[in-house]
């Protein structure tokens, strides 16, 4: 089972960019699809942004297609989010999550870092 440690959140003000950092370990890195998600208070978990194991396909959630990038680094066994032109209702957990490439299931969860955005 791969373990996964976000990083890189933080305040910013509306319209700021923050770039959301997860580490995996434990695991066989190349065999997952990573994805974020990202929780507000009070609100459901939603999907953010995913990408496929050799970082071919990419897949947003449409509030955020066109600010966020999701990217991956098989060396160094790290996905990252790229937020841009950040809003204050954006303000959540985000969590790094994983499944096998070939899978449905997110079966892996990091802890959660904190975004907050001003306005």
């Amino acid at each position: 089972q791969v373990q996964l440690v976000e990083s890189g959140g933080g305040s910013v003000q509306a319209g700021g960019s923050l770039r959301l950092s997860c580490a995996a370990s434990g695991g066989t890195f190349v065999r997952y699809a990573m994805g974020w998600f990202r929780q507000a208070p009070g609100k459901e978990r939603e999907f953010v942004a995913s990408i496929s194991w050799s970082g071919g396909v990419t897949t947003y959630a449409g509030p955020v297609k066109g600010r966020f990038i999701i990217s991956r680094d098989n060396a160094k066994n790290t996905v990252y989010l790229q937020m841009n032109s950040l809003k204050p209702e954006e303000t959540a957990v985000y969590y790094c999550a994983a499944r096998p490439d070939s899978g449905i299931l997110w079966n892996a969860w990091g802890q959660g870092t904190q975004v907050t955005v001003s306005s």
